[in-house]
């Protein structure tokens, strides 16, 4: 290869802008009329399924089993275990800022996410009362 004053040879390896947009808009329209399709066909039916893996993606689809719950408890083990390890670090320099990320960087973990779930909580508690009353 030949190297010319002012002249930059590029290699790029990702798709041009325009090869993107209308990969994008039929893309689009793909998921616009399969997202219908499966909705009135598959989870806004009333019908049973026999089928254990079609039932448990109706269930899914029409988010009868959150995800969400799990999830959030799952990240909330993490951070507590983060801000623990974090405060220890902080054991060398500053005792009060130990003792302060400990305790109140747990704290207002908790109080965050206890309050996101009660939000869940009381979704959860209508759904069932709206169960009931039908």
């Amino acid at each position: 290869m030949y190297y010319y004053p002012g002249y930059e040879e590029t290699v790029t390896s990702t798709p041009s802008i325009p090869s993107i947009g209308v990969w994008g808009i039929v893309a689009l329209v793909i998921a616009i009329i399969g997202g219908i399709v499966l909705y009135y066909l598959f989870v806004n039916t009333n019908k049973k399924v026999n089928n254990k893996f079609l039932d448990a993606c109706k269930n899914f689809l029409s988010f009868k089993k959150m995800l969400i719950e799990d999830l959030l408890k799952i990240i909330y083990i993490v951070l507590a275990i983060f801000i623990t390890l974090i405060s220890f670090e902080l054991i060398t320099t500053s005792f009060f800022g130990f003792i302060f990320t400990l305790i109140f960087g747990n704290l207002v973990l908790r109080v965050v996410f206890e309050s996101i779930l009660v939000n869940i909580m009381i979704w959860k508690n209508t759904t069932e009362i709206n169960k009931k009353i039908k």
